[in-house]
């Protein structure tokens, strides 16, 4: 098996050049967490995400991309997105391996990354009403503007047909 480097944001826009999929970028500090990116709000609007990258007791690996003040419930979440089991959160040595990113960079455009189709995408309904979705690309100092239903292409072109659930409470 040959290991390839994960692509870059300059892949991802690339990419998403290439569907004709317009986006826009906010470069920033870097943000490690929900709370650390809440001064941003005012500067981007749309939805903006939190991501749960998690696995059952199979080796299942699943993203879970949220709106960034949802609650997610891991005890009960298995039984809406098909996990053989109750989840819990994958290694960050998964993480890198599948999508390509570092913890605090998770991001629905690591399907970029996901060439072997190891990991279910699953876009919460409430997120997806959002005209414009945000999220990372690829590293956690900027944020990417795309509409909700080109972030769908997205996923498709990648190869991944993403679910799109109510996931949150």
């Amino acid at each position: 098996m040959t290991e390839t480097s994960p692509k870059t944001r300059d892949d991802l826009f690339r990419f998403l050049d290439e569907l004709g999929i317009g986006h826009t970028t906010k470069d920033h500090a870097p943000v490690f967490t929900v709370a650390e990116s809440v001064s941003l709000r005012d500067e981007i609007p749309g939805g903006h995400t939190k991501n749960l990258f998690v696995k059952d007791k199979k080796d299942n690996f699943f993203l879970l991309t949220v709106e960034e003040n949802a609650i997610v419930d891991l005890k009960t979440v298995h039984t809406q997105i098909g996990a053989a089991s109750k989840v819990s959160f994958g290694k960050p040595e998964k993480l890198m391996e599948y999508l390509g990113v570092i913890p605090g960079s998770v991001t629905a455009f690591g399907a970029i990354n996901d060439v072997a189709n190891n990991v279910t995408f699953v876009l919460d309904a409430d997120l997806m009403a959002h005209d414009i979705v945000n999220c990372h690309p690829l590293s956690n100092d900027a944020t990417t503007s795309i509409a909700s239903g080109d972030l769908l292409r997205f996923m498709e072109a990648t190869g991944h047909t993403p679910l799109v659930l109510k996931v949150t409470s």
